[in-house]
């Protein structure tokens, strides 16, 4: 659950990049290269400020999934090995 809540986060936040790729796009198609300056370019902070929360959100959704993975992986390498849920790494004797 926790790699598939991960990868939810990941996939909206990706498709939040590339509707702000766009708007990017949109913002700036009638700008030729060489007239573009920072003082004449207004709306250019907030866009700024939305691609790097959408992008920190990718890389915590991307986090999160990985990390699920991990233990879920963890748990079923448990489960094949005869190890109950919440039982210690500790030998079946008792010894580490």
């Amino acid at each position: 659950m926790r790699a598939l809540s991960g990868a939810i986060i990941t996939a909206g936040a990706m498709i939040g990049v590339g509707l702000t790729a766009l708007g990017f796009g949109i913002r700036f198609q009638g700008y030729p290269p060489t007239s573009v300056h920072n003082d004449e370019l207004y709306g250019i902070p907030s866009m700024v400020l939305l691609m790097v929360v959408l992008l920190a959100c990718v890389i915590i959704g991307l986090g999160i999934t990985f990390i699920g993975l991990m233990y879920h992986h963890m748990h079923r390498y448990y489960e094949l090995h005869g190890h109950k849920p919440g039982e210690t790494a500790t030998t079946r004797d008792g010894t580490i």
